[in-house]
């Protein structure tokens, strides 16, 4: 017998740890990717001296890294070097208010004091609700499989008792009275594509999954991450091919067969695993889709899209904290025009990182390094992104400038940014989305695109557009779940390389093909 073939398409951190997840099964993985590194959305930008995270730069739940190492006989220590951050966010309002958020409970307490110390014990009802739903929906829920109608059916009570029709806006507002910290506790579903106005309080347990586990920073960034899964790929004999586009998902009779490339290559495989954006894998890369797939695109809700600014400094701001969550003066106003793909606002709420705060080398000497993001619209706002662009991101210098980064714009080196169409050009997006479909309870769980391929055989899904969703441990988790359901490969799996440098050498390493 011989020792069937999986080829995965996409090679972000979903299709990786379905790589790692399926070598250990004993498969042969190739794993392909258009882009000319691995990492999907998680590449780096080098400009100048200056280095750039291009996608997340927040590691959460990092135990999700760990098992994948773990697999393989290895740990993750010896590979990437992740360190806790505090405070994990720095909000900053329109007053100048500012609130750091991490760090202990008692910690967070005293942050609420200085603001509202009548919202303390809301804030630790809001942390025991967060706990309950945590344990449902990430505990129970996260690497199960919706693939059956039933599987659904048996969580209604559950969700019914958790109050998950309500969005997480109104579960943080029966227990924050202030208008800032209420910002501050509902603004989670941003980072996996959703508008808290809109996105089911499922996703409120984000907030204790932070408090569980905290929030990392890898050294050398994300990139570094990335880096460390290229070489436990390496290790374990997983094939990697860059600078490759799949165009077609190859099906016959119902069933997965393999892949053809842009350059008409075919690849056959025993079962394939596709990393692609969903709505585009279903309308762009399979002859005819299935029923059910085919009306999910068509009335897919799209994620808002995403304007990123990358700049250098030549000056340090060592006053702004790693992470800082900059609010405008309009919020669900704003969020409105983002999430209702209206034209673009000339005002906005940012996300600004400052990796130099933590690690120097981002920067030369003296210098700091800067990623600088936007929620927009997505594309179906028929925003005009090459007019628009440079212009926008000289208003959000100029805020900047004006709130917390003095003198900004006379020190701003390397300056480039990307837009939606970046993110569907590049990443072949759907509707420039920044994170596939929004997380609206009907995109959820059972509605949401399913992990095993609805109506083909042999065909599995992973990445932020499937179950259970966007965000780093939302797609580490959508591998967890094709892992379940996938079968070993009889016989002994697959074995860890040693650890000797000796003995590596002998070892076959993986072939990277650009």
């Amino acid at each position: 017998m011989t020792t069937p073939n999986a080829v995965i398409v996409g090679a972000g951190f979903g299709g990786m740890a379905a790589a790692i997840r399926l070598r250990a099964k004993g498969y042969h993985v190739l794993l392909l990717d258009r882009c000319g590194a691995l990492g999907g959305r998680a590449q780096v930008f080098r400009r100048g001296g200056y280095r750039h995270d291009a996608g997340p730069t927040v590691i959460t739940a990092s135990f999700l890294f760990e098992e994948l190492f773990a697999l393989c006989g290895k740990r993750l220590a010896d590979y990437a070097t992740l360190v806790e951050l505090n405070p994990w966010y720095r909000f900053r309002f329109p007053d100048g208010t500012f609130f750091n958020y991490g760090g202990s409970i008692e910690d967070t307490l005293e942050e609420i004091r200085r603001i509202s110390p009548e919202d303390c014990d809301g804030y630790l009802a809001l942390v025991e609700e967060s706990r309950k739903i945590f344990a449902v929906g990430f505990e129970q829920l996260a690497d199960a499989s919706f693939d059956k109608a039933g599987a659904m059916l048996a969580q209604v009570p559950a969700l019914i008792a958790l109050k998950s029709y309500r969005s997480v806006w109104q579960m943080v507002c029966t227990h924050i009275r202030h208008p800032w910290l209420r910002r501050a506790f509902s603004v989670s579903p941003l980072l996996v594509g959703g508008n808290p106005f809109d996105t089911t309080s499922i996703y409120s347990l984000i907030h204790f999954l932070e408090r569980k586990w905290g929030i990392q920073f890898v050294m050398g960034g994300t990139g570094a991450l990335v880096d460390a899964l290229a070489k436990l790929m390496a290790e374990i004999g997983v094939q990697v091919r860059l600078n490759t586009t799949v165009d077609e998902i190859v099906v016959e009779q119902g069933r997965a067969t393999g892949v053809r490339l842009s350059d008409g290559e075919s690849i056959a495989a025993d079962l394939v695993v596709s990393n692609a954006d969903p709505s585009w894998l279903y309308s762009k890369m399979i002859a005819k889709p299935p029923l059910v797939p085919q009306l999910k695109v068509r009335t897919a809700h799209a994620s808002m899209g995403l304007f990123v600014l990358y700049f250098g400094t030549t000056r340090r701001y060592a006053d702004v904290a790693h992470h800082t969550i900059w609010f405008g003066e309009r919020y669900q106003e704003l969020l409105r025009d983002i999430f209702d793909c209206k034209p673009l606002s000339r005002d906005f709420s940012l996300y600004v990182h400052r990796p130099t705060a933590t690690d120097p080398s981002f920067a030369p000497p003296g210098c700091d390094s800067w990623y600088v993001l936007a929620p927009v619209p997505n594309l179906r706002s028929g925003t005009r992104w090459d007019e628009v662009a440079e212009s926008y991101g000289d208003s959000i210098l100029q805020a900047l400038e004006e709130s917390m980064m003095p003198n900004l714009r006379a020190h701003v080196v390397e300056r480039f940014h990307m837009t939606p169409v970046d993110f569907q050009d590049r990443y072949l997006s759907v509707d420039g989305a920044g994170f596939s479909i929004a997380p609206i309870l009907r995109q959820s769980a059972w509605f949401r695109f399913h992990n095993r391929a609805e109506g083909i055989e042999n065909l599995y899904l992973v990445g932020a557009g499937t179950h259970p969703g966007a965000g780093l441990p939302g797609v580490l988790c959508s591998a967890k779940v094709i892992d379940r359901l996938i079968p070993e490969v009889t016989g002994k799996p697959v074995q860890p390389q040693p650890d000797s440098d000796a003995e590596r050498e002998e070892a076959a390493p993986v072939e990277v093909l650009r």
